[in-house]
């Protein structure tokens, strides 16, 4: 029986998140499964993995093929370097012990690049909403701020009280003349 590492699709529709699981080749995506080993979700900024390192480890090394994606996930996670110092102890070329210090160290060192990449994800995500409230906030005290440079608008009131008067308004033709026939008057009611 062919043994594979693979993600198990959980969630909904365009927001998904897996379960990495141990399965027989045969058995559907999201189908039966020997044993959970862990969980990863690419939704999140940077993308939360969270594994049995241990299981994890003792499937690779029975000889449990992973997948493209979760020997990647292996990867970053160190699994694959455990591996390689365990396969160094057994041809001879380190101790146990040796080998137990460099897989702690370097899990110390990618454990803290994990933390500054999301300390630094942090930052820039509040670097972005203050800068979007102070655009806001000198948006605001533009528009409620009066401008020096126009002058100020005087509004002029018509009184209805007062009457009209009658001057009757000559039209001229494009010639400059004007025509008698085109006039206008105020009093014409008839």
């Amino acid at each position: 029986m062919a043994v594979k590492i693979r993600l198990q699709r959980k969630g909904r529709k365009k927001a998904p998140y897996y379960h990495i699981v141990v399965a027989d080749a045969r058995a559907p995506r999201d189908g039966k499964y020997i044993s959970k080993i862990g969980m990863y979700n690419p939704i999140s900024k940077p993308a939360t993995i969270e594994i049995d390192r241990d299981k994890a480890f003792e499937w690779i090394m029975q000889g449990a093929q992973p997948t493209d994606t979760v020997l990647a996930i292996l990867r970053y996670k160190g699994i694959m370097h455990r591996k390689h110092l365990q396969l160094g102890v057994t041809k001879g070329a380190l101790t146990q012990e040796t080998a137990d210090a460099k897989y702690q160290d370097w899990i110390i060192k990618k454990e803290g690049k994990i933390l500054d990449a999301i300390n630094k994800n942090k930052e820039t995500i509040s670097d972005y909403y203050t800068k979007m409230i102070s655009v806001t906030k000198v948006k605001k005290e533009k528009v409620d701020e009066p401008i020096a440079s126009e002058e100020p608008i005087v509004e002029a009131s018509v009184n209805s009280a007062e009457p009209v008067a009658d001057i009757p308004e000559v039209i001229a033709n494009n010639d400059g003349a004007s025509d008698p026939e085109i006039t206008k008057t105020n009093d014409l009611k008839e």
